[in-house]
């Protein structure tokens, strides 16, 4: 299998201030000391005063931080509380957060994968093959017309919006119109440039492919990222609906109280267990395609496994490895200016999700509005998971410079 596959995979282990001691994992992962897995101890120790800086900065409320090295987890902390409104509640390793934009990748573009390796879609096909009405650019000088790939989406080499006014579109077809809201985007949304010629990081590519995916697949994407992702890695806290009874998720009553708030309301109360990107709330009701799907920790290790492994963990196969290959591969014909592979930042795109010194081509991540984070990097077979809700009590939270100092702190405590 080439390196590029056995990047490195997921294990989950629990470090504790003043030593370490293993606990029996959740996910199957297992849990060791650092030293198992050449990582000094004594350097991740310096996790904890970064972590505990930032909730006294007031960026965060809290945290958990995992890192994953050879398959097995070296490092899983929870610092802080998971909520201070109305009520103060600690943080804890099992928490359930919502991932915002890690949403794009964990749920959307690995569902949308296995479409392609299936035959099903072509990363060349133009969009208004699933979607008749999607516009093409047009070059406002000679008229020339340009029509939208797959690959211009899922590499947000588009051109289209960023995002919408949840609002206006509101007041002008109503709440929980997906519907209206693909139709907006196909015919109205702006067209900012050519088609693979720049980079405008946008929403709206996200929930265009959850369209195409669910008029080729006859699934709403919640349930079939569901079915053939969620389930066939064995997750257990990963869904798009935690505190709803809904098809997708029968476990509803269990992960309801690990569930992390996020912005406090007018009602002084916060979203819990609900979606805090608008456009997936007010639009598209949790099911969708850029934000949705709540997890934990461990099951991001777990996914981060079998990527890292050419797709399959533990026997349980989401992709082919050269899928996976595919995915993790900026392409060609795009200009090098955009440096997004298929779903995912590289470090080249965002240096501040993996820090300073994981500067191997190969290493991609995604971070997530609320404050959540991952990052793998393939050449030391090495994740880190940060996850946090920046966005609790108040909007007004950072996670930025604590992903960098972790990966830096991470990369550097690395051995062998």
């Amino acid at each position: 299998m080439s390196r590029i596959f056995n990047y490195f995979a997921i294990a989950l282990g629990v470090v504790f201030l003043g030593g370490c001691r293993q606990v029996a994992p959740t996910s199957g992962l297992s849990h060791v000391r650092p030293a198992e897995v050449g990582l000094d101890e004594a350097r991740l120790e310096l996790i904890d005063s970064t972590v505990q800086a930032s909730i006294e900065a007031e960026d965060i409320p809290g945290a958990v931080v995992a890192v994953m090295r050879n398959d097995k987890i070296a490092f899983l902390r929870a610092y802080g509380n998971k909520q201070v409104v109305p009520d103060t509640i600690p943080m804890t390793t099992e928490t359930l957060f919502d991932m915002a934009s890690v949403s794009k990748c964990v749920g959307t573009t690995l569902s949308f994968m296995q479409l392609i390796e299936q035959g099903k879609v072509l990363l060349t096909d133009k969009v208004k093959q699933y979607i008749p009405e999607f516009e093409p650019w047009e070059d406002p000088d000679m008229g020339e017309k340009v029509d939208i790939t797959v690959q211009d989406l899922l590499t947000h080499a588009s051109g289209l919006d960023a995002y919408i006014s949840v609002p206006k579109f509101v007041k002008r077809f109503g709440r929980y119109q997906a519907d209206s809201l693909v139709r907006y985007i196909a015919t109205e949304v702006g067209r900012n440039f050519r088609p693979g010629t720049d980079y405008k990081y946008s929403c709206l590519n996200f929930v265009t492919l959850q369209a195409i995916l669910e008029r080729v697949t006859g699934e709403r994407l919640c349930d079939y990222a569901q079915k053939h992702v969620f389930d066939v890695l064995g997750l257990e806290h990963t869904t798009y609906f935690p505190i709803k009874g809904a098809p997708s998720n029968p476990r509803a009553e269990e992960l309801k109280p690990l569930c992390a708030p996020t912005t406090v309301q007018k009602d002084g109360k916060p979203f819990w267990g609900v979606v805090h990107d608008p456009i997936a709330r007010a639009i598209n009701g949790g099911n969708s395609g850029n934000a949705g799907v709540f997890s934990c920790a461990e099951d991001l290790c777990v996914i981060a496994s079998a990527i890292l492994n050419g797709g399959s963990y533990r026997g349980r196969r989401i992709l082919a490895p050269e899928t996976v290959r595919l995915m993790m591969s900026i392409p060609p014909a795009n200009d090098p200016k955009i440096g997004r592979a298929l779903g995912w930042d590289t470090y080249g795109m965002n240096p501040v999700t993996s820090g300073d010194i994981f500067t191997s081509p190969h290493t991609i991540g995604h971070t997530g509005y609320t404050g959540t984070s991952i990052v793998m990097e393939p050449r030391t077979r090495t994740a880190v998971i940060i996850l946090s809700n920046r966005v609790h009590p108040k909007d007004d939270g950072s996670a930025a410079r604590l992903r960098a100092t972790v990966g830096n702190i991470v990369a550097g405590a690395i051995r062998d």
